[in-house]
């Protein structure tokens, strides 16, 4: 069981994770931990403060205190993976009528994926700004606009989780935004991986 799991279990709302519509695990290199939920919500807050997810900061903390740096490569696959699995969970709390806890996982994903791409570089985005300063570079290198307006829905959505004040179907169509967003900068991240 995932913290986010036990979490969701002591509180009521906890779905099996072999059920149809879970997140699917078996995936190399994922490990379930259990925590307390006092530092569960200390891993939040240092992780809100960062600009990262309780995984990456997870991920950060162990690779230094074991001295296990990771090489580009590693970090953008752990970016990818993050990616997916917050796309799946979107879609799952849409799903529910869950719109602002859709919104941000939405916009997790979008994060993710920039992320990836910088990554793949050797740098690590750790604000806002650094986030949308790397998709400003990538729409500019691209000459693709579209990349910058599909990022734009993607911040909608992570204000919609503060703010929770759009409709149904502009969460569901900016969540499609979010998903072309993720196509096309993974089909850059593939372009410029393979040889």
């Amino acid at each position: 069981m995932s913290v986010k799991e036990a979490i969701d279990h002591r509180r009521g709302s906890y779905q099996d994770p072999q059920s149809e519509n879970s997140t699917p695990k078996g995936e190399e290199g994922v490990v379930e931990i259990m925590l307390s939920e006092k530092l569960y919500k200390k891993l939040e807050t240092e992780a809100d403060k960062m600009g990262v997810s309780v995984e990456e900061l997870i991920t950060n903390i162990l690779s230094r205190t074991l001295n296990v740096p990771l090489d580009p490569g590693d970090r953008v696959e752990f970016h990818l993976k993050l990616c997916k699995k917050y796309l799946h969970e979107s879609e799952e709390l849409l799903a529910k009528g869950d719109y602002a806890q859709a919104s941000e996982r939405a916009w997790r994903a979008a994060m993710q994926i920039v992320k990836a791409l910088a990554a793949r570089e050797g740098r690590e985005l750790r604000s806002h700004g650094e986030l949308h300063r790397e998709v400003a570079r990538i729409a500019a290198e691209t000459g693709d606009e579209e990349v910058r307006m599909l990022w734009q829905s993607a911040g909608m959505l992570h204000q919609n989780f503060y703010e929770n004040w759009l409709p149904r179907e502009m969460v569901e169509g900016n969540i499609k935004d979010v998903k072309r967003f993720v196509e096309k900068l993974r089909k850059i991240l593939e372009k410029t991986t393979t040889p």
